[in-house]
């Protein structure tokens, strides 16, 4: 870094003086607090995404939201050039350059790490950085402390997308350094497009009827709901109606997490809605779960993520029934590998379900990173949180695979073509980066209406485990050492064999502790035959944690 490019730097970075007392960690969701404590990080998460691009030649994204969060909330966060979150080798600099003191650390701190990583400042290369925000005020301004950020690096650029969704943002980072147009209308063309070709790839005869026709979608007052009204008018085939479409406040009685959590109606659903197909996104579109609203009451039956993902796995187990018959040359010399992707969350019925199904279930730690990174070794590759986050993955070996049996006239199985055509269909309606709301939605209508399934059949797939999460404050929740991905405590010593104790005493009886990421309590999860003996389980268990941790309350 010579003297002008330093003496640049202190001088913008000046303006952005981080608030006194306050420590931000990069996590899954990026840098995330109150709106009015972030400005410095969003200049200086600026900085980061300018280096990022000229270290790999290629475009990031930024995208300034808060999610499922209060309003009065924003946040930050990277994305990579495959459109997925930034490398984790980078959260650390992250975490120096938002929390670095004062101007003169800062430039130090980014001085040193662009020696170590040999970043070019004055090579060829002009760093290209994506911007976007969802629907709330503070991001405005904090979209120009972003700005600002990208613009202290030299020859770097900063283009701003608009007003999106998160996932959207991702679609087109990974979009641009596929070497694709990037724009949202691109955006909802492939999705539109391939949303269409599978409705026209039904078998005949399949057909959902009566009420179930009608979808009626929860918009958490958010950015979703903006989109999907733009979207539902390029689509066919679907009869969609938007509430909480940004007349109430963001996330307030409203979307997938208050949905999923609470397991009532979100605000503006009501009697009315009994027996029909209801969904919920939350701020920021990255969730989705659907719902049936319950007869005289305000309770739902939630269908969440943990069902997307068996309904995503039944339909895609079909297609590849359909390609790996035998007796075709086309047929590739290994059976294909689909994988299905869980964490210790998953409730216990959906794991039994899929295995049942004779798929290959795997489990990794909780975090979108670690899920995301597990699916990719597939051919295809699914993964959903119960929250309603998630998607599905195709290698691009296995694509070009579906390309020569979509493109072989001479195939004698017309069947073979419609299977491959359909999986092609799904690859380009999903966003591959993250999970997305909107391309979830749309699969799953499209898929329903393959099998011509309302959504009470597609409900009875399983019943879920009756299920308990507690919180227990401790001491150090570093203290807590995990393995097998995060289902067995290695320390402290005598923990685990006192858990396996108590879950011995209950029929399907399972539970787990693991710390947490962000503050110092351990997480207990406990299911069982009924929601008595779970939540028997989980309190029973989060003593046992108490007594071996030690609570800040003793």
């Amino acid at each position: 870094m010579n003297d002008k490019q330093r003496s640049i730097l202190l001088d913008i970075s000046s303006r952005f003086s981080p608030p006194q007392g306050v420590k931000l960690s990069y996590g899954t969701s990026g840098f995330r607090a109150d709106a009015s404590l972030l400005e410095s990080a969003v200049y200086r998460v600026g900085l980061l995404a300018a280096l990022r691009s000229l270290k790999t030649r290629a475009v990031i994204g930024l995208m300034i939201t808060a999610s499922h969060n209060e309003i009065s909330d924003n946040g930050i966060k990277v994305a990579d050039p495959s459109g997925g979150m930034l490398t984790q080798d980078w959260e650390p600099f992250a975490e120096s350059l938002a929390n670095a003191p004062d101007s003169y650390t800062l430039v130090e701190i980014l001085d040193d790490f662009v020696k170590k990583e040999k970043i070019a400042l004055d090579g060829e290369w002009a760093a290209e950085v994506f911007l976007g925000r969802d629907t709330r005020p503070s991001g405005v301004s904090l979209l120009e402390a972003a700005k600002q950020g990208v613009a202290s690096i030299v020859k770097a650029n900063a283009k701003d997308m608009g007003v999106l969704t998160t996932p959207q943002l991702h679609w087109m980072v990974r979009a641009r350094n596929k070497g694709l147009e990037a724009s949202e209308h691109n955006y909802f063309d492939q999705l539109s497009s391939s949303f269409r070709c599978l409705l026209e790839l039904i078998p005949q005869g399949s057909r959902i009827v009566g009420t179930n026709d009608k979808l009626i979608v929860d918009g958490a007052d958010g950015i979703g709901a903006e989109k999907l009204e733009s979207l539902k008018g390029l689509l066919n085939g679907l009869c969609v109606e938007v509430r909480n479409s940004g007349n109430g406040v963001l996330n307030e009685g409203v979307g997938a997490d208050y949905v999923q959590k609470e397991k009532v109606v979100p605000r503006g659903f009501g009697t009315a809605d009994v027996g029909i197909r209801c969904a919920s996104f939350d701020g920021d579109a990255d969730r989705l779960v659907y719902f049936l609203v319950q007869p005289n009451s305000n309770k739902i039956e939630l269908v969440d993520g943990d069902k997307i993902m068996a309904l995503f796995a039944l339909f895609l187990e079909e297609q590849l029934s359909i390609l790996n018959k035998s007796g075709d040359v086309t047929v590739r010399p290994n059976q294909t590998r689909l994988g299905i992707v869980q964490t210790a969350y998953a409730n216990g019925a959906s794991t039994s379900y899929l295995k049942q199904l004779g798929l290959e279930v795997v489990f990794t730690p909780t975090g979108v990173k670690h899920v995301h990174e597990k699916a990719a070794e597939y051919d295809i590759g699914i993964y959903f949180e119960a929250n309603g986050h998630g998607t599905v993955l195709f290698s691009e070996a296995y694509l070009c695979y579906l390309e020569d049996i979509n493109s072989n006239l001479s195939l004698t199985s017309t069947e073979k073509q419609k299977a491959a055509s359909r999986l092609l269909a799904v690859s380009k309606l999903i966003n591959q980066a993250v999970g997305d709301a909107l391309s979830g939605l749309l699969l799953v209508e499209a898929i329903l209406q393959h099998l011509g399934w309302s959504i009470q059949r597609w409900n009875e797939l399983y019943h879920d485990l009756p299920s308990r999460q507690l919180k227990v404050k401790v001491l150090d929740r570093a203290a807590v050492v995990t393995a097998n991905a995060e289902t067995v405590v290695v320390k402290p010593s005598g923990i685990q064999e006192a858990i396996n104790a108590e879950i011995a005493k209950y029929h399907k009886g399972r539970c787990f502790i693991r710390p947490s990421g962000t503050e110092d309590v351990v997480r207990v999860y406990a299911e069982a035959s009924t929601q008595e003996a779970a939540d028997g389980l989980a309190y029973s268990v989060a003593k046992l944690a108490d007594q071996f941790l030690g609570s800040t309350n003793s």
